[in-house]
């Protein structure tokens, strides 16, 4: 398989628009905002060209383009950034050229999203007895790493009220929610009621297995982060599996869920070195430090539509 991702930054046509920062009237002038754009539809000639005239039309100025055309398959893959005035391309007008253009050339996916304009995506949290992905997710947002929204934070482990992560929640008016589980009854109707209003779900080291009806009801994405290097090391304890298998790396693999486990297309996956030195003990401290950065980037690739499905079991992640 072949991939082909280019930075048309230097070839496309760019409408450089000179502004002052105060106009002849002695007022500010207007601010310029990030846009971004994607684009997933059937490969023919003239794409590039139609959305970056779209762009230019409207006085705005193209930063970068990073384009995938698999070879042999008739399927065309984008990601624009553009900076534009808000007053010269109103939101809803810029919203109907992209659907336009995503009619034009018959596309599964034309959307567009201003980060500092549109609501940031609101995410709900499931965890369970391990804290350390759940905090770097907790933090991440708290100094606008991520940029989120937290609904609320659920967990089938019980956490006392003097501990880090119940007093964090508390202190930002982030609701928690205690779910004990069983084999018998995983709360799912319950969770379900609570995550409805969420844009999509981060599984933070949760140990549990969400079932197909789960995930039907949902009908948004979920993404999950793995102690291990999928697809190898699927299930529980990996760090031990791969620590028993003498590997010389280890990893940690981000993935979206589906009703195989561990089985959904990868998002991010990040190694580190391991040697004979090394003890089953600092396997797992590695590994946690993987899971974090993992997760953390995961997520940010999502929010600024980076991550596009591919063929049913992969992803195109720009």
């Amino acid at each position: 398989m072949a991939f082909w991702r280019k930075n048309f930054s230097g070839f496309l046509p760019r409408l450089r628009t000179i502004h002052s920062s105060i106009n002849s009237e002695g007022t500010a002038a207007h601010t310029q905002l990030l846009g971004i754009h994607v684009l997933h539809c059937p490969d023919v000639v003239g794409i590039v060209s139609k959305v970056s005239e779209c762009i230019a039309f409207r006085g705005a100025n193209i930063h970068s383009v990073d384009v995938f055309v698999p070879e042999n398959k008739q399927v065309f893959y984008s990601r624009s950034e553009f900076v534009f005035d808000p007053a010269s391309w109103p939101r809803d007008v810029m919203d109907n050229d992209f659907m336009n253009i995503g009619k034009l050339f018959q596309a599964e996916r034309s959307v567009v999203r201003v980060p500092d304009a549109d609501p940031k995506f609101k995410i709900s949290i499931l965890a369970s007895k391990q804290d350390h992905c759940l905090v770097d997710v907790l933090h991440g947002w708290q100094d606008g790493r991520l940029p989120v929204d937290i609904n609320c934070v659920i967990s089938n482990h019980d956490r006392s009220p003097n501990t880090h992560v119940v007093r964090f929640l508390e202190r930002n008016g982030i609701p928690y929610y205690f779910m004990p589980t069983s084999s018998v009854d995983k709360r799912e109707k319950e969770i379900l009621n609570l995550v409805k209003g969420s844009d999509f779900l981060v599984l933070a080291r949760y140990m549990q297995v969400l079932s197909a009806n789960f995930l039907e009801g949902y009908g948004k994405d979920i993404i999950n982060i793995h102690h291990g290097l999928l697809p190898s090391f699927k299930g529980s304890n990996p760090a031990k599996q791969a620590y028993d298998a003498g590997v010389k790396l280890i990893g940690a693999t981000t993935h979206f869920v589906t009703p195989e486990l561990d089985a959904g297309p990868i998002i991010e996956q990040m190694v580190e070195r391991v040697s004979h030195r090394d003890t089953l003990e600092s396997f797992v401290a590695k590994s946690e430090n993987l899971e974090k950065q993992c997760l953390r980037k995961a997520i940010k690739s999502y929010c600024e539509l980076r991550v596009l499905p591919y063929e049913g079991k992969k992803t195109v992640v720009f």
